[in-house]
């Protein structure tokens, strides 16, 4: 069997190496196409493209790209009808995936259509889920209150649970926490960090300042952001004294830190894993927050605040993500021993709410059992 997949983002690219991982170990056969980032392409070979790095967040970055786009949508499209996979499994990255699977579902009616990382649809337009189930045979949800949302406009659904539970496993330690240590989490893409982390870098100062003993650290996603973030403490006429600057140890410094500045998304989940206690932040361009605050339909930004059904994180957010709030909120955590523990708390009935580990086995093993009943028919 051929399966065609497409991941779009850094997470993309690393949900989609470890369901490759779990569907060889139960299928050596199988045979991979598509496209992703360098993990899934140093897993599968030469023939499967590395675009990852293309990610773009907010509507006039799509905009400007919206060439490039276009470019790699028809380039898919044509080796779909090279390849003529059984499936193409289509890996979170909605703006541009669900709009491959529309396209060839009308083409390509034989390919079975898979999503593995639910759209958040839930979150800014449910009334998109009965169209998806006419193009989609088979939903793959990381949420437990996704499967019945999905399932009532009859799209095959399984809940297979979250899989932060499985790669923050093996990085979890027993290191403790450092009572002055304060982490800032700026996002992992270059519009974020360039819009957040002066903001985070500024309520440091201010901290500092209130409370001199403190000490700040950050981890960059990459080496090219990392040298941004330098940057940005030169002009605020600071160094790495004042705030640390690591590649790729956000987890370790979420298990290290007392309190975290977060940028909203995946990264906040992650904190709630390891228990740290954060605010969440978020700045975007103008045009794309208020386009956003139209279309968003649930009260919350940060997906612990989402899964609690309340805003256990203080959410600051565009014009409320000022230096003087995020100090503010931030020095509460760090001063307020009871505040803190309350809220780790609360992160941790979210995790455990998640459910079980495994979610790529059992995703893989759904996407197998559709494959072999369609066989059967």
């Amino acid at each position: 069997m051929k399966l065609y997949l497409v991941a779009g983002e850094a997470s993309g690219d690393a949900r989609g190496t470890e369901l490759i991982r779990a569907l060889r170990e139960r299928d050596p056969s199988l045979e991979f196409f598509g496209a992703g980032g360098r993990e899934m392409r140093a897993l599968v070979g030469d023939h499967f493209a590395d675009w990852a790095d293309e990610a773009v967040v907010g509507l006039w970055d799509v905009l400007k790209k919206y060439g490039y786009f276009r470019g790699q949508f028809n380039r898919m499209l044509a080796e779909l009808a090279i390849v003529r996979p059984d499936a193409l499994v289509l890996i979170d990255y909605p703006g541009f995936n669900l709009r491959l699977a529309r396209e060839a579902h009308r083409r390509f009616p034989q390919i079975k259509i898979i999503d593995y990382i639910s759209p958040q649809v839930w979150a800014w337009n449910r009334g998109r889920i009965p169209k998806m189930a006419r193009y989609l045979d088979l939903m793959l949800c990381i949420f437990p209150f996704e499967k019945p949302l999905y399932e009532q406009s009859g799209l095959h659904t399984v809940f297979v649970g979250h899989p932060i539970l499985d790669t923050l496993a093996a990085k979890k330690t027993d290191v403790q926490r450092e009572p002055h240590l304060v982490g800032l989490f700026p996002g992992s893409r270059e519009k974020e960090v360039r819009k957040i982390f002066p903001v985070m870098a500024e309520a440091a100062m201010r901290m500092k300042q209130a409370h001199p003993e403190l000490r700040f650290e950050t981890s960059a996603a990459s080496h090219q952001l990392a040298d941004r973030m330098l940057a940005t403490l030169e002009q605020l006429g600071q160094g790495e004294d004042f705030c640390a600057v690591t590649v790729r140890a956000s987890h370790e410094l979420m298990q290290r830190a007392v309190a975290g500045m977060v940028c909203s998304g995946t990264a906040t989940l992650e904190a709630a894993y390891f228990g740290l206690p954060l605010c969440v932040v978020y700045k975007v361009a103008w045009l794309t927050w208020v386009v956003g605050k139209q279309l968003v339909r649930v009260p919350f930004l940060g997906m612990p605040n989402v899964l609690a059904g309340r805003e256990i994180a203080r959410e600051l957010l565009q014009g409320d993500a000022t230096p003087e709030a995020l100090a503010t909120e931030t020095l509460r955590l760090v001063t307020n021993a009871e505040h803190r523990e309350a809220l780790q708390a609360d992160l941790a009935t979210v995790i455990a709410g998640l459910g079980q580990s495994g979610a790529a086995a059992r995703a893989a093993d759904a996407i197998l059992e559709e494959l072999q009943s369609s066989a059967r028919t």
